[in-house]
């Protein structure tokens, strides 16, 4: 009756006598009630099979996902202290992703903790959260001389320390900015290893930066769990024996404060994964441990010796602070140089970083200057004009251009016709499921959101492109679970839902239990997927 209410009154009476005239608006609306039916259907009908999570408890003859148990209320299915305890420790690969078998996936819903309530909004939330929305205050106990955040009656306060500055981040990217260019526009993208609750990022925001802050599940818990909540990027992550899930040269700018990374260990091995992210002309700041830090003189010596064999210029050392700059022009190897670093073969590809292991060479780049510091286009412009990248791409400058007008239509008629509450204080945190040059996240760049571009991992492989217009964003299988908390995103979307779990070349399903059991309960907003199912029938 709502959908018949709707309709001018001259057509609803044809529609009860049986004078019925068909007209344009007329298949569009039956389009689109079909396009309900069928999604509808496939998400909740279930599949045959032993390991498929929504052949779930039945009630009423209807099929229900159960909720999970209130001790699940922060579950994380690839990052399981309790399947991580029985790996390896070398190179820290229990704390990496290991996801269950299929059929051993959680089929239930996420609960909410008790006292849960809708998040405070941005910019607010930079500065507090809700106490309820994340109980734990190990972090807050043991870092809160160090200005990481405090407990105050309803609230987390977050004051915007760290343990290197616990005075405050403001000021200490204020001593950054004497060395490294974060005001003027030239550098965009930043990546924070080992960031706390990434209050250096959420104030970089200010300066039109765009910092992707990352730490593993350790003994503080909840930290990137924190990070989210305040609105800030963020996204669980390891660094251990696997390439980390994003393109080469992407970074403008990679800073570890007290991240406790040994670079220099396994033959460099760390340090090379810096450099193959690190665009040219990019800068590597770490303070803290090794640099001038007492009983690690020979890590700190042996650190500068292989930024040396890179060719990183050494731009200062303030106090435990050291800032280098890598340099323009493609990788000085292979040289005379004491560590033994040398070039990989031309079969290895850098952007290929999803469960890819670390290497100890260094990777070839293509378009290296054109990429650099200094060549690509500053903030804002980089993000509408295509980079060199883009003629890696088949057909790529007009694939760019028609993206880029596609999404700015479409993001008008989510907002007008739709109703959704972008530019609102009720979205802060976006993720984009299938990413692709994204021209999404560039039409709504000047609302409130960050959007994490999410290139699924056996697709071509844009994520490089998206870097260059200035967004952020990750490599991702989505035939697995994602890593983030449960609750972390106010808007999911997803463009071509379909593609997301068929095989690129077959075109077979590549459909596995941890789909339905984890990712669409917890993380997926079927509204979305509905629309651009909608948008697809009508291209």
């Amino acid at each position: 009756m709502g959908l018949l209410s709707s309709l001018p009154p001259h057509r609803r009476g044809g529609a009860l006598s049986g004078c019925w005239q068909w007209s344009f608006l007329d298949v569009v609306w039956a389009v689109f009630l079909l396009a309900v039916f069928v999604f509808l259907a496939l998400v909740f009908t279930p599949r045959r099979g032993g390991g498929d999570p929504l052949s779930v408890a039945r009630s009423g003859g209807a099929a229900a996902v159960p909720p999970c148990a209130a001790s699940e209320v922060d579950l994380l299915p690839c990052e399981d202290p309790r399947r991580s305890s029985r790996l390896s420790r070398e190179m820290n690969y229990y704390r990496e992703r290991h996801c269950p078998a299929r059929g051993e996936a959680p089929a239930c819903l996420v609960p909410p903790p008790s006292g849960y309530r809708v998040p405070v909004p941005w910019p607010e939330s930079l500065h507090k959260i809700w106490h309820d929305n994340m109980p734990y205050g190990k972090i807050a106990e043991r870092k809160g001389h160090q200005g990481w955040m405090k407990h105050e009656g309803s609230y987390f306060i977050f004051p915007g320390g760290g343990t290197m500055f616990p005075d405050g981040a403001e000021q200490y990217i204020e001593k950054l900015s004497q060395y490294v260019p974060l005001k003027t526009g030239v550098l965009r993208t930043g990546l924070d290893m080992g960031c706390g609750v990434a209050s250096f990022g959420g104030f970089l925001l200010k300066e039109n930066i765009m910092t992707l802050s990352f730490a593993p599940r350790d003994s503080h818990k909840s930290q990137i769990q924190f990070a989210l909540e305040r609105g800030i990027p963020a996204f669980l992550l390891m660094l251990g024996t696997r390439r980390l899930p994003f393109p080469a040269q992407s970074f403008d700018f990679i800073h570890c404060s007290r991240c406790l990374i040994p670079f220099t260990a396994y033959n460099g091995t760390y340090l090379i994964e810096v450099d193959r992210l690190l665009r040219p002309g990019g800068y590597l700041i770490i303070s803290g441990p090794p640099v001038r830090w007492k009983k690690q003189e020979k890590e700190w010596d042996e650190l500068q010796v292989m930024a040396g064999a890179l060719c990183y210029k050494l731009m200062t050392v303030d106090g435990n602070t050291a800032i280098w700059k890598k340099p323009a022009e493609a990788s000085c190897l292979p040289n005379q140089n004491e560590v033994g670093l040398d070039l990989c073969s031309t079969d290895d590809d850098p952007d290929e970083a999803w469960y890819f292991k670390l290497k100890k060479c260094v990777g070839k780049v293509s378009m290296v200057e054109e990429i650099a510091i200094g060549s690509i286009q500053r903030w804002p412009d980089r993000l509408s004009k295509p980079s060199a990248r883009v003629s890696l791409i088949n057909n790529g400058a007009n694939l760019y251009e028609v993206d880029s007008q596609k999404w700015v239509r479409r993001v008008s008629y989510y907002k007008k016709s739709l109703g959704i509450k972008l530019g609102t204080t009720h979205i802060r945190n976006v993720m984009d499921m299938n990413a692709f040059l994204r021209g999404f996240a560039a039409a709504i760049v000047s609302d409130p959101v960050w959007v994490m571009n999410v290139v699924p991992a056996r697709k071509p492989l844009t994520l490089g492109v998206i870097y260059d217009r200035g967004l952020i964003g990750v490599y991702h299988d989505w035939c697995e679970p994602f890593s983030t908390y449960p609750r972390t995103y106010d808007l999911i979307h997803a463009d071509a839902f379909d593609s997301l779990i068929n095989d690129p070349i077959s075109g077979t399903s590549r459909y596995t239990s941890h789909i339905p059991g984890v990712m669409v309960p917890i993380f997926y907003d079927p509204y979305f997927v509905l629309v651009s199912f909608f948008f697809g029938l009508l291209q």
